[in-house]
């Protein structure tokens, strides 16, 4: 939900400043999957019922919700496609992926051994699809028209969830080599590097999409009760969050700094 409202004030703030999107693209993990993971050897699947049932036609598209996610809204809210189709999905083409698509695979995260841990797409190669997307585009529309669709369309990130949960927390490969903090500062390395690099091929428009009160997922709250803590959220696993979203804050100040044209907002 918090995501929900934070790309809604993305909306708003796009929409104050007359800005044409023409199409919206996607990274991240299973907050955004649309399905790209139907396509791959993992485990890490929602392509059955009950997930879907208030999608279009019932369709259980892999996205892990009941319905759309939500990107899917802001797509449609921009006036255009109200799903974002996923690149790996072979029922669309370069066609139906100049107005959108969706490169986020669930499980994965800003840490390369967090996909490793169900064998998800990891996030260099969400990169390396997209920059095949580029050509693809360039090739479909030519040089002008593409070009103009990428420094346009509006970038949506949401990932960094299972990086603690998945991994951090529940291996101990990480936390042997990290303190809590030391690996904060580590995923924001990375965030940075991953934003550079959109930057440098050709994205203007870009919302950093920071942790949900990770504490009260579903997961966490079941977990306090089996152990008899009843059930209530994990306020370390929140206090995580809230820390590592400050540290997003602070790298969206610092990034936006000598990068002209550059609309970006971190979002909680």
């Amino acid at each position: 939900m918090g995501h929900f409202i934070a790309f809604a004030l993305l909306f708003l703030q796009l929409y104050t400043a007359g800005a044409k999107v023409p199409a919206v693209i996607v990274f991240g993990d299973s907050s955004v999957d649309a399905g790209n993971n139907n396509h791959i050897q993992t485990v890490l699947k929602s392509n059955f019922r009950p997930y879907g049932r208030d999608f279009f036609g019932g369709k259980a598209t892999g996205r892990f919700s009941n319905g759309r996610v939500p990107t899917d809204f802001i797509s449609e809210s921009f006036g255009l496609r109200p799903y974002v189709p996923a690149y790996l999905d072979t029922a669309y083409n370069i066609s139906d992926f100049a107005s959108g698509v969706c490169f986020a695979s669930a499980g994965t995260g800003y840490d390369n051994a967090t996909s490793d841990v169900l064998s998800v797409i990891p996030l260099w190669k969400e990169v390396e699809y997209y920059k095949e997307y580029q050509k693809k585009l360039r090739d479909h529309l030519g040089d002008q028209k593409a070009n103009a669709i990428i420094s346009q369309a509006v970038y949506l990130t949401s990932m960094g969830t299972n990086d603690f949960l998945e991994n951090y927390y529940t291996l101990s490969n990480r936390r042997s080599q990290y303190t809590i903090t030391q690996y904060q500062d580590y995923l924001v390395t990375i965030a940075e590097s991953f934003i550079k690099t959109l930057y440098g091929l050709g994205a203007r428009k870009v919302s950093l999409g920071g942790l949900p009160p990770m504490g009260c997922l579903p997961l966490e709250r079941t977990t306090s009760f089996m152990i008899g803590q009843g059930d209530k959220c994990n306020s370390d696993y929140n206090n995580v969050a809230m820390a590592f979203n400050r540290k997003l804050s602070g790298l969206v100040k610092r990034i936006r700094v000598g990068r002209s044209g550059m609309l970006f907002n971190r979002t909680v």
